[in-house]
């Protein structure tokens, strides 16, 4: 019998802007009843359709650099439009203990400070079809000027440049095929054979074990 271990796994999902990450998100966590989203910090003002502890824990730039000064995050940054995010600490840790797989929806910056901290983390990046539909679905959002479309861009550049320090890439130009490749992804971490922590033998087994032993091989019977 195989033992393996309970503690939940931590998983970082990254990806280029408008590659569809947070769609991704969603779907997995409808279809398993054991993931969770780790909701993040930030010091950016609320956005009026955002709910306060489910889409972000929103702060005051005070408060969260209080929050950094007690080291309650497990990774945090502040961006390129001066706003902080962070992974809180105690959470994640907790769910982790109580067996609940976690997924971070954070970018290259805090998944490398992550993967150096706990280097068991599961990194997935995923990818858009094409930046020239990176920038179709920017265009559609319609709320950003040109020159902040073009930070995006160069975000977005400098972020697939940092693939290699993922374990894993998905291609997002089919939803559902791609929610499927991350769950084929998880499961095959759960069956990684550093997973097992012991390995035992039942009772019954061991007496079909011996009695197999001793029936079966003789010395003196030639087998090839």
């Amino acid at each position: 019998m195989l033992k393996t271990k309970t503690k939940g796994d931590l998983i970082i999902i990254s990806g280029t802007t408008c590659a569809g990450k947070g769609t991704v998100i969603k779907k997995l966590l409808a279809n398993h009843n054991d993931i969770v989203l780790s909701v993040s910090y930030t010091s950016r003002p609320k956005r009026e359709h955002e709910i306060n502890g489910v889409d972000y824990y929103f702060v005051t730039d005070s408060e969260f650099e209080d929050k950094i000064r007690n080291h309650d995050f497990l990774e945090y940054a502040k961006v390129q439009y001066g706003a902080y995010y962070g992974t809180p600490k105690k959470e994640v840790l907790e769910l982790l203990e109580r067996g609940k797989d976690v997924i971070l929806e954070i970018d290259v910056q805090g998944a490398k400070q992550i993967k150096q901290i706990y280097p068991e983390t599961i990194l997935i990046f995923i990818m858009a079809p094409s930046m020239r539909e990176v920038k179709r679905r920017i265009m559609q959002r319609g709320d950003e000027n040109i020159e902040q479309i073009i930070s995006r861009f160069k975000v977005a550049y400098n972020e697939i440049n940092q693939l290699n320090n993922y374990n894993y890439v998905v291609l997002n130009d089919d939803l559902d095929n791609a929610v499927k490749k991350v769950e084929a992804i998880l499961i095959s971490e759960k069956l990684r054979v550093d997973r097992i922590e012991e390995v035992s033998v039942e009772n019954e087994e061991e007496i079909i074990h011996e009695l197999l032993m001793d029936k079966e091989f003789d010395n003196n019977k030639k087998y090839f």
